[in-house]
């Protein structure tokens, strides 16, 4: 059967189709294109740079930190290179299994897999850990050759922190550390500048002139541009920004000085602050037992950190900046001068002194027994409590605190150390702060007798009392401690001072303090120290005291021997030298050593000789001075400035 088809309809469908079906083309064709115009004009210039991005890579160059040096330019810390076998978590399937395998191609310790795993706590999932330091050329190799097997986990060339004397003056230096996650959310509210120049940092300093002069060490981040594969493994440099290394800081620390004394504590526990009176300058700032920074460097392995940390002896506290302990008689020569400027009690003033003073129904002995009719001069002399005792009663707290505070007590130096802490200079505000039981705020007037003799609430650092014994030894000018002298450009060579306030003149009387000179002059000459300074080459001023570690019974007489170690008496000493031009002036303390003039001046000794008379003790000496045997010299001193550096027993090396 023959259909009959309407050609012009058909003819006239096709067309429309035709044109739709153009439209649809075109209107393709012209999106095709605006995606295009888009593309290559409008974004060219934003696709351009991701393009380059793809295929270059902005590289951090971290700057080499910056070395500290003692006065006389012997380095106590410094860097070397090695090189690390670093895993990145998010870049790892299973780590454990990861680790598992490198075992196979390089020795991984329990200890490198507890540290490893101690980083990974404190680091996010995208950061390179360490799981092996200072792998050798021949481990490099090794690894090297098995690379393919293990993505995530690279090689890299680091510059590691030393301190090449190990214990040597740990507690100024500090250490530093990797960057943890408390730290890195820190940063956050840092300036933008300072956040981009640790940017490709893992570490940072964590205590002592390491995290004071954190920014001066440091040093100013580089940038490399590198072409990268399509793996994003560099190829070459294409641009470079170098770093700029940290600047060198120079200590006023005299680090020969400084291991004499720690020698001779050996292995007593206690602290020394020995001070410029005329600048400032810290000489000597140690505290026993110490610690070994390098231990921290690479992060500490567990049975290391518990033996630290949980020591009876506490290696970890800074004594000089942060132990707090009573002056005892160390505090006398401060109380008369108070005494004098105040107007409460001349110099010739003769206090009886029968061996105790009544108050209030309570009895303040005294170990030095009947003296008899002492004077000021005398009263420091003998170490007259009676003497203070009633000084301190007739002063009360209020006049005592207000005179003290001035000499830096119970106050913060401004040293160029963190975690200073303030002790205790006590007053009626004070005490009515501290506690909370109405019954405990009040200051009851025996409270104050026994403030006299450097005992009761009184507790300060060997930092503050040596800041104070320089400013009686300077007439009265105060300056702040400080150990660093200058900062030298590692790019420029130049050096520069850093800037000191200048001296504050606490306005005493020369006449007053000539008084005060005299009587502890005595001590040294005549007094409980005298046998320790003879045949000394310099006339030298000081005071021996005793302070109690723990409170003693009413009318209980006091035995070491029935005590446990640690319960015993602290010895302390103050003393300045030469008495007319001190060049230097000190504190010292021998925890539970018992009395002042067989533990602690002794050692204070040493140190004057050595500073003012360059000489160095013999080796019998100082095992005498170890143990607190020794008064005078033994032997032949040698001279100082020949005795090798490093001194025997010091490392040297780096690692």
């Amino acid at each position: 059967m023959t259909e009959i088809r309407n050609v012009a309809a058909d003819l006239a469908r096709f067309k429309r189709r035709v044109i739709v079906i153009g439209m649809v083309v075109l209107f393709a064709f012209g999106l095709l294109g605006a995606r295009l115009f888009y593309l290559q004009v409008v974004r060219h210039d934003d696709l351009a740079e991701q393009a380059e991005s793809n295929r270059t890579a902005i590289v951090p160059v971290v700057p080499n930190r910056g070395l500290i040096l003692d006065r006389n330019g012997i380095v106590l810390a410094s860097n070397y290179s090695a090189y690390t076998l670093e895993i990145t978590p998010s870049k790892v399937g299973d780590v454990e299994e990861t680790i598992e395998s490198l075992t196979q191609v390089l020795e991984v310790s329990p200890r490198d897999r507890r540290r490893f795993k101690r980083l990974r706590e404190d680091s996010r999932s995208f950061d390179s850990i360490p799981i092996r330091t200072r792998l050798s050329d021949e481990e490099v190799a090794r690894f090297a050759a098995q690379r393919y097997r293990f993505p995530g986990v690279e090689i890299k060339a680091r510059l590691f922190r030393n301190y090449p004397h190990g214990e040597v003056a740990s507690h100024v230096l500090g250490y530093i550390g990797r960057i943890n996650q408390r730290e890195k959310t820190a940063m956050e509210d840092w300036a933008e500048e300072d956040q981009a120049n640790y940017k490709g940092t893992d570490y940072i300093g964590k205590l002592g002139i390491e995290q004071s002069y954190e920014k001066t060490l440091h040093g100013q981040t580089g940038v490399e541009q590198m072409e990268t594969s399509a793996g994003g493994r560099a190829i070459r440099r294409l641009a470079s920004h170098p770093a700029t290394p940290g600047n060198t800081v120079m200590l006023s620390l005299d680090i020969k000085l400084q291991k004499l004394v720690e020698d001779m504590f050996g292995d007593r526990r206690g602290a020394l602050v020995a001070i410029d009176p005329k600048t400032g300058e810290v000489l000597a700032f140690v505290s026993k037992p110490t610690f070994d920074p390098n231990l921290f460097v690479e992060g500490i392995d567990t049975e290391s950190w518990k033996e630290l940390s949980e020591s009876l002896d506490k290696p970890l506290l800074n004594r000089a900046l942060r132990g707090t302990y009573p002056p005892g008689s160390t505090y006398k020569p401060f109380m008369a001068l108070a005494a004098l400027q105040t107007g409460k009690r001349g110099a010739s003033v003769v206090v009886n002194d029968p061996g105790y003073f009544n108050f209030g129904g309570h009895r303040f002995g005294s170990p030095e027994g009947n003296l008899g009719g002492v004077d000021m001069r005398r009263s420091i002399q003998v170490s007259s409590n009676i003497y203070y005792y009633s000084l301190a009663n007739e002063m009360g707290v209020d006049l005592i605190h207000d005179f003290m505070k001035p000499l830096g007590f119970g106050q913060i130096t401004g040293i160029d150390l963190g975690g200073e802490v303030r002790g205790v200079l006590p007053s009626t505000e004070w005490k009515r702060n501290a506690y909370k039981r109405p019954e405990q705020k009040k200051w009851y007037a025996g409270e104050t007798i026994s403030l006299g003799i450097g005992q009761g609430y009184n507790t300060f650092t060997m930092l503050q009392l040596a800041q104070a014994t320089a400013i009686v030894a300077d007439g009265g000018l105060k300056r702040k401690p400080h150990l660093v002298l200058a900062t030298r450009n590692t790019v420029s060579g130049e050096v520069a001072p850093l800037p000191q306030p200048p001296a504050e003149n606490l306005g005493y009387t020369a006449a007053n303090v000539a008084v005060i000179r005299e009587g502890l002059t005595s001590v040294v000459t005549s007094g409980t120290a005298r046998s320790v300074f003879a045949g000394a080459g310099y006339q030298a001023a000081g005071k021996t005291g005793t302070a109690q570690a723990v409170t003693q019974a009413q009318n209980t007489k006091y035995n070491a021997r029935a005590l446990e170690e640690h319960q015993r008496d602290h010895a302390l000493f103050m003393a300045f030298a030469p008495v007319n031009n001190p060049k230097i002036a000190l504190a010292v303390i021998v925890e539970n050593a018992g009395w002042g003039a067989g533990a602690a001046a002794p050692i204070a000794r040493r140190v004057f000789d050595y500073v003012l008379m360059d000489q160095y003790p013999s080796e019998a000496d100082l095992a005498a001075v170890r143990i607190g045997k020794a008064g005078a010299p033994i032997g032949k001193p040698r001279v100082a400035s020949e005795v090798a550096w490093p001194v025997a027993g010091t490392a040297a090396a780096a690692p």
